[in-house]
C-alpha cells in the first residue's frame, strides 16, 4: 500500500475555484502555451488542474471520465489483433490437420496410428515473423505519429491489417503463411506503440493504472476467441480448420477503424502540436465536469509541456538516449523486455505445453480455453489491485509469485511422470498464467505509459516495444526448442528456465524500478530530472508550485 503524495503549494487557490475572477476569459484565447509559465492566471489553474486530480478517487474519476474509459479501452482493443495471432499460431502447431499437411513424422501413438509434428525451425519461423513485422512497426510508430496523431496513425495501421490477412488466407505452404505473418506484423507495432500511449494521456491520474492495465485484457480476449475457434475447429480435416480462425482477423479492424475515426485525439499530442482549441475541445469530450474544469486542465497539459520543450526541443529517437531520459527509455525497455522472462511464453504456447505436458489434443485445447478465460478475470481482478497498491508492490509480488510456480513447475515435471503429474503441469502453466495476467502484464503497460516524458512518448513506448521483440524473438526460438519432440522435449522442466530469468526480472526491478502512482506527469519528470533513487520516489515531496 502507498499513501498519496502530492505537494501543495502555500499560497495556491482553492482547487476549483479560479483566482483572478473573469480574467482568464480576457486573456486566455490569444494565449499559448510557451507563455504558461509566466502568466500568473494560467499557473493558477494549472496548479487547480493538477490538485484537482491529485483529490479524484478512481471511482470519482470513472463517474465523471467515462467517455475517457471507453475510448482508452477501445484504443486498447487494438491489441487483440496481435494476441489473437500470436494465440493462433501456436494453436496451429497443436491443431492434427496441419501437423498432418505441414509436419513431419515423429513415431507412433498407442493406437499405432503415426503422429505427427512442425519442425522446430518452421514452429520458430511462425511465432517469430510476425514479431519481426511488428519490431519493423513499433519504429515507425514513433516518427508516423508525432505527424498524424495517435488517430490517423493507428486508422492507417487497421486499413494495413485488412490487407495483409490477406496473405495468411491464402496461404498454401509455411512459407507463404510465415511471409504473411510478418507482413501482418507492422500494423501490430503501431498499435502496441501508441495504445498505451493515448490511453494514459486521456484517463485523469487515478485511471491511468487501471485503463493502461486493459492491454493485457485485450491480450486475453484475443487468446478466448482463438481458443474457441480452434477448439470447433480441431478436429476438421481439411484446410478449413486453419483458414476459418486465420479468417475471424477480418471481424476486429473495420468496426475499430469506424470507432477510432470518431474518437477524440489527445489533448497532449493537440497542444504539443500548437492545437490548442482542438485540445480544448477534446478535453471536454473526455469529461471535463465545466468550462472552468476545461481550462484548468488545459493549463496543467501546457505548463507540463513548456516545462518539457525548455528541456528539450523537436523529439528524436536519440534524445531517447541523453541525460535523464536514457534512464526513463531504459526502465521502459526493461519493463517491455521482462515481460517475456517471467513465464508468459508458456502461456502464449499453452496449447502446444498442455500436449508435451502429457495431455490429450482435444483437454488440451479445452484446457486452454479455461487458461484465457482465468485471464480475462485476472485482468479485471488487476483494476482493483492498481487502486489498492503502488506498481512496485504489484509487479515485485506477481514476479516472486511466479518464481515459485516455476520452479515448482520444474520439480514436478522432474519426477516420474503419471496421470497425475501431468495434470499438475498443465493446473501450474494455468496458475503461472493467471498470476502473470493479473500481475506483471497489465502493471508493466501502467508503467511504460508513466515512464517516458510527455515529449518523447510516442518514441519511447515504441523503442520500449522494440526492446520486447529483441527479448521474445530468441526466447521464442528457446521455448520452441524446449518444448517440441524434435527439439529438446523438456515440457515442465523448462519452469528451470523461465524461473530463473523471472528471478533476474524480480532483482532488477527492485534496484531498478520507481514508484509513480499518484504523480503527475509534471512531478515525474521532476522527480527524473533530480535524479531521485528508485526506491525513493514514493517518499520524495514535490510542490505543486515547482517546474524543475
Amino acid at each position: 500500500m502507498d499513501e498519496k503524495v502530492a505537494g501543495t503549494a502555500a499560497t495556491a487557490p482553492t482547487p476549483g475555484t479560479p483566482p483572478i475572477e473573469h480574467e482568464h476569459d480576457i486573456e486566455k484565447p490569444d494565449i499559448l502555451h510557451a507563455d504558461v509559465l509566466d502568466n500568473v492566471v494560467l499557473m493558477n489553474e494549472a496548479f487547480d488542474g493538477e490538485n484537482y486530480e491529485h483529490e479524484q478517487t478512481l471511482w470519482q474519476s470513472v463517474k465523471q471520465h467515462p467517455w475517457a474509459c471507453f475510448w482508452a479501452f477501445t484504443m486498447t482493443f487494438t491489441i487483440v489483433m496481435e494476441s489473437f495471432d500470436m494465440f493462433l499460431n501456436s494453436n496451429f502447431v497443436a491443431l492434427s490437420y496441419f501437423q498432418q499437411t505441414f509436419g513431419v513424422v515423429v513415431g507412433k501413438d498407442a493406437d499405432g496410428n503415426l503422429e505427427y509434428s512442425i519442425p522446430t525451425r518452421w514452429q520458430s519461423a511462425l511465432f517469430q515473423s510476425g514479431q519481426c513485422g511488428a519490431f519493423v512497426g513499433v519504429f515507425l510508430a514513433g516518427p508516423i505519429t508525432n505527424r498524424l496523431g495517435y488517430r490517423w496513425t493507428t486508422i492507417l495501421a487497421l486499413v494495413m491489417m485488412n490487407a495483409t490477412i490477406f496473405i495468411s488466407f491464402f496461404a498454401n505452404s509455411l512459407t507463404v503463411l510465415t511471409i504473411g505473418q510478418a507482413f501482418e506484423g507492422v500494423p501490430w507495432g503501431l498499435f502496441i506503440a501508441n495504445s498505451p500511449a493515448y490511453a494514459s494521456e486521456i484517463v485523469p491520474m487515478a485511471l491511468r493504472g487501471a485503463c493502461t492495465a486493459t492491454l493485457q485484457m485485450a491480450w486475453s480476449i484475443g487468446g478466448i476467441i482463438v481458443a474457441a475457434a480452434t477448439l470447433a475447429y480441431n478436429n476438421r480435416n481439411d484446410v478449413w480448420a486453419w483458414r476459418v480462425p486465420l479468417a475471424l482477423q477480418w471481424i476486429f479492424p473495420t468496426p475499430l477503424l469506424i470507432l477510432i475515426f470518431l474518437a477524440p485525439e489527445s489533448p497532449w499530442w493537440l497542444i504539443r502540436h500548437g492545437k490548442r482549441d482542438q485540445a480544448l475541445k477534446s478535453i471536454k469530450r473526455l469529461g471535463a465536469r465545466s468550462e472552468e474544469h476545461a481550462h484548468q486542465s488545459l493549463a496543467m497539459m501546457e505548463r507540463t509541456v513548456e516545462i518539457e520543450r525548455k528541456m528539450g526541443g523537436t523529439p528524436t529517437l536519440l534524445d531517447l538516449f541523453k541525460g535523464t531520459d536514457l534512464r526513463r527509455t531504459t526502465i521502459t525497455c526493461l519493463m517491455y523486455a521482462s515481460q517475456n522472462f517471467a513465464g508468459n511464453l508458456i502461456a502464449n504456447q499453452a496449447t502446444f505445453f498442455f500436449e508435451q505436458a502429457g495431455i490429450s489434443t482435444d483437454k488440451s485445447f479445452q484446457l486452454n480455453l479455461i487458461n484465457s478465460c482465468l485471464g480475462v478475470i485476472a485482468n479485471a481482478l488487476s483494476w482493483l489491485l492498481t487502486g489498492w497498491f503502488t506498481r512496485r508492490t504489484i509487479y515485485l509480488w506477481g514476479t516472486a509469485v511466479n518464481v515459485t510456480l516455476l520452479f515448482v513447475l520444474g520439480i514436478v515435471a522432474s519426477v516420474h511422470q503419471n496421470s497425475a503429474t501431468n495434470y499438475t503441469q498443465a493446473i501450474l502453466g494455468i496458475l503461472i498464467s493467471f498470476v502473470f495476467a493479473g500481475t506483471m502484464g497489465p502493471i508493466s503497460y501502467t508503467i511504460i505509459s508513466e515512464t517516458s516524458s510527455v515529449r518523447l512518448r510516442a518514441l519511447s513506448t515504441g523503442v520500449g516495444r522494440a526492446a520486447y521483440y529483441v527479448a521474445e524473438i530468441p526466447l521464442i526460438f528457446l521455448n520452441s526448442q524446449l518444448l517440441n519432440a524434435t527439439g529438446w522435449n523438456v515440457a515442465g522442466k523448462c519452469g528451470y528456465v523461465w524461473g530463473s530469468t523471472a528471478a533476474i526480472s524480480w532483482i532488477m526491478a527492485y534496484f531498478f524500478l520507481p514508484e509513480m502512482k499518484h504523480r503527475s506527469y509534471r512531478e515525474i519528470d521532476i522527480l527524473f530530472n533530480r535524479k531521485i533513487p528508485a526506491r525513493e520516489f514514493s517518499k520524495t515531496q514535490i510542490d505543486v508550485a515547482e517546474n524543475e
